[in-house]
């Protein structure tokens, strides 16, 4: 596991503000020479929490490594102040919306199962969530991509 310091999670959150912002702004941004920059830069990725050289965050890499689903069945009335909870709670990564079993998905991560079950009852004491079902990841063989499908885009595919 890698730990971060202030420096380092000041530019990781310049990077997801703004993924094409150059070097010599990033160092403005965070209040560091352009050098200090780059070598912090380079040393993300090294580390390789910055993935393939981008600006996607491996977040196992700092220790949240336990991942789980989760489907949450809402009183219909409460859906928008549920959604507004959720995105109060720094473990939630997504929150989508859903038909079918349940009313809304939620990716969900931590760094134990002590810290996924305290988000897990966060969630639970919110007004209007009815019923959770939780899955955890055991791994992950496909993380998100978009690549292939750009790569087979065509005008007549939409």
């Amino acid at each position: 596991m890698v730990r971060l310091d202030d420096v380092d999670l000041k530019v990781l959150l310049a990077l997801i503000k703004d993924p094409r912002i150059q070097i010599s702004e990033l160092a403005d941004e965070v209040g560091i020479a352009r050098n200090t920059a780059q070598s912090r830069l380079r040393r993300l990725q090294r580390s390789e929490i910055l993935r393939d050289g981008g600006r996607d965050i491996d977040l196992a890499k700092l220790g949240y490594d336990v991942l789980a689903f989760v489907t949450l069945e809402v009183n219909h009335r409460d859906l928008d102040t549920v959604i507004t909870a959720l995105r109060q709670i720094p473990n939630v990564l997504e929150i989508h919306e859903t038909s079918g079993r349940g009313d809304a998905w939620v990716r969900l991560i931590a760094t134990d199962t002590h810290q996924l079950q305290s988000a897990l009852r966060q969630i639970l004491r919110i007004k209007g969530v009815t019923r959770s079902e939780t899955t955890f990841a055991l791994h992950t063989h496909l993380a998100y991509r978009a690549s292939p499908l750009l790569e087979h885009y065509s005008e007549h595919d939409h």
